[in-house]
């Protein structure tokens, strides 16, 4: 698993030091690569391996891999600013506003952004132009006010809110915040390769849930030191979580139940579908 997730990473490494080696030395430049360091690069693996059970080369999906990276990237350096998280420390290192500063910040999330798009429209990435078009459509829709950004708000929102949140407004939140971007990522590969995303979405559905679980769970148990970024937040802010709303015990078991879902979803693909499978089992065992 953990050697899977290193190839991926060195390609999508590889594939970035390529798009930055033209730009120069500023701070929103240096920003950007600075923000791009570090990670598990989770969706990048699912766009990579969900491709590759369609067939589709690993040097196209790269591309479509760091796409979704720098989406994501872009997602983390707004999210930790303080007008929203309020974070000091990502992925084990200050982050991008403490480093330099907020309007930096904002500039390096602008940049990553719309580097993601860019990304799909590479004359390296060989795939039709209405796959291209495809895939700008769904990442922009999951991203944006249907997805992940709605996600934000509703999260922003349920801070202020008369009552916490229960079980299924949690659950809405977290399928557009966290779930969208790695739907997105799982159904890239059957998009380029103009297939059936059902099997996929349905696995990435089970999958991003199982993801959130478990970062309520490290925010009750994790360490500072291996999660590389605060813990606790949560609890004293007093947000209402899957942890706060379950049990820890019953949150453990739901987010178990869910991979379960999630591996039984790659049925059609039989052992073609282990690393898949692999990276589900991966994610509520995690410790970062």
């Amino acid at each position: 698993m953990q050697d899977d997730l290193a190839r991926c990473k060195a390609a999508v490494t590889a594939c970035f030091e390529t798009v930055f080696a033209p730009l120069g030395s500023l701070p929103v430049e240096e920003g950007m690569r600075y923000a791009l360091n570090g990670g598990k690069r989770l969706r990048a693996f699912l766009v990579m391996e969900g491709a590759a059970l369609y067939g589709v080369s690993a040097k196209t999906s790269v591309w479509a891999a760091a796409s979704i990276e720098a989406l994501h990237a872009y997602s983390l350096v707004h999210d930790d600013l303080p007008c929203m998280d309020d974070d000091d420390l990502r992925r084990g290192q200050p982050t991008v506003h403490k480093r330099w500063d907020e309007a930096t910040a904002v500039l390096v999330g602008d940049a990553l952004q719309t580097l993601s798009f860019d990304l799909l429209t590479r004359p390296e990435f060989d795939v039709s132009s209405g796959v291209r078009v495809e895939l700008m459509r769904t990442l922009a829709q999951s991203s944006g006010v249907q997805g992940m950004v709605l996600g934000q708000a509703l999260d922003i929102a349920a801070e202020t809110a008369a009552t916490p949140l229960d079980l299924a407004e949690i659950t809405l939140l977290q399928n557009k915040k966290t779930g969208a971007l790695i739907e997105w990522s799982a159904c890239a590969g059957p998009r380029m390769a103009e297939a059936d995303t059902a099997p996929l979405a349905a696995y990435a559905k089970a999958l991003g849930l199982a993801f959130q679980i478990q970062d309520d769970i490290l925010d009750v148990e994790g360490d500072v030191t291996k999660t590389g970024k605060a813990v606790g937040k949560d609890a004293d802010a007093g947000k209402a979580t899957f942890v706060s709303l379950l049990g820890l015990d019953a949150a453990k078991a739901r987010a178990q139940d869910l991979v379960d879902e999630a591996c039984a979803a790659l049925s059609p693909f039989g052992t073609r579908a282990e690393p898949l499978r692999d990276v589900a089992r991966f994610v509520i065992s995690r410790e970062t």
